[in-house]
């Protein structure tokens, strides 16, 4: 398959779903929810280069990893993101809006796609799990609860091999 076939996209995962990657070999089913550069993203941020669209969707799958956290009360508060090369074909956007970078998986993400896997350091445990109570009131438009949430966003993911995923579930 051509280089140019496949989409990164970024899927936001807990460490648990990480320990289900590695024994299953696979990620998701149908409604695997992920994000990537995509043409309304584009439009919405004309002048931000390749890299600056990779980052805006990246920080968005880390913004949905928060949210799967506050679903699994039971889950490591440490945020996951999942970066893979998926075919093109099949991608669907979730959402027509101006600027939105979500998209549905036509399939789960299996370990043969992933490309890297960025994982919380244990430093921001604390602001993660602080993020994690309130990410829903921050996109509401709480003000308060989204500079919680900006203190999250404040530590970056540490990125970690595919040959790594042992270690990390």
């Amino acid at each position: 398959m051509p280089i140019t076939d496949l989409v990164r996209v970024y899927v936001p995962a807990t460490l648990p779903m990480l320990t289900a990657l590695r024994a299953g070999g696979r990620l998701g089913d149908q409604t695997l929810i992920a994000h990537a550069v995509t043409p309304a993203l584009r439009e919405w941020y004309a002048e931000g280069d390749e890299e600056e669209l990779e980052y805006v969707a990246f920080t968005r799958a880390a913004q949905g990893a928060l949210r799967l956290l506050r679903q699994d009360p039971s889950a490591p508060r440490r945020r996951v993101v999942i970066s893979a090369d998926v075919p093109a074909a099949g991608l669907t956007s979730e959402d027509t809006e101006l600027g939105s970078s979500t998209v549905r998986l036509p399939q789960p993400v299996s370990l043969a796609d992933l490309a890297s896997i960025h994982v919380d350091g244990t430093e921001a445990v604390e602001a993660v799990a602080a993020a994690a109570e309130v990410v829903d009131e921050a996109l509401a438009g709480d003000s308060d609860a989204q500079f919680t949430v900006d203190g999250a966003e404040d530590h970056e993911l540490e990125w970690y091999a595919v040959s790594e995923l042992d270690e990390l579930a």
